[in-house]
């Protein structure tokens, strides 16, 4: 009888092992890495967000004082105007300078007006870029825990949603950053 000839399948499912461990392990290394790199583009977002947060608040007070300042401006000007409307009804006389302080006042508020409208596009600028930044940082953050997930359940498929998801996150940042 011929001998039966034996295949070592011992050596193959071991190497088979070997090689699905190997992959496993490169796939969740790839995993950690895009996780790392979404992690920075977060971090990196989230402090551009905070930036522009934080400019917008600053333009806004700014915009309120000249506000306060122009409404200070008029008060005066009221006053004055009120001042000269009594002489006249009084036919009291009016001082030679009153037609130059009215000018004066108007100029000062058309100045005032113009840096107080000036801050408030500014700060509606920063705040549309913060908007934006602080959606990215929403993405990014979603993205490495669908990452994470995705080594949890052994799923590489959801891995691939993380990087699309990290994707969006980037064109928010872009977004943030030229729009």
């Amino acid at each position: 009888m011929p001998e039966e000839i034996e295949v070592p399948t011992e050596h193959l499912h071991e190497h088979m092992h070997e090689a699905a461990e190997e992959s496993r392990s490169s796939w969740i290394a790839r995993v950690a890495l895009s996780s790392a790199i979404l992690a920075v583009l977060a971090a990196v977002t989230a402090l551009l967000a905070s930036h522009h947060s934080d400019e917008a608040i600053l333009d806004e007070m700014r915009a309120t004082d000249k506000w306060a300042f122009f409404q200070a401006k008029s008060i005066k000007l009221a006053i004055l105007e009120t001042d000269l409307n009594d002489r006249k009804v009084d036919n009291r006389p009016i001082p030679a300078d009153a037609g130059d302080q009215q000018k004066k006042y108007n100029q000062e508020k058309d100045g005032i007006q113009a840096e107080a409208e000036a801050l408030q596009d500014s700060s509606e600028l920063h705040m549309g870029h913060h908007v934006w930044y602080a959606r990215g940082v929403t993405a990014f953050q979603i993205a490495i825990a669908i990452g994470a997930i995705s080594v949890l359940a052994k799923r590489p498929k959801l891995w691939l949603l993380s990087l699309v998801v990290g994707g969006i996150g980037s064109a928010f940042f872009l977004m943030g950053w030229f729009v």
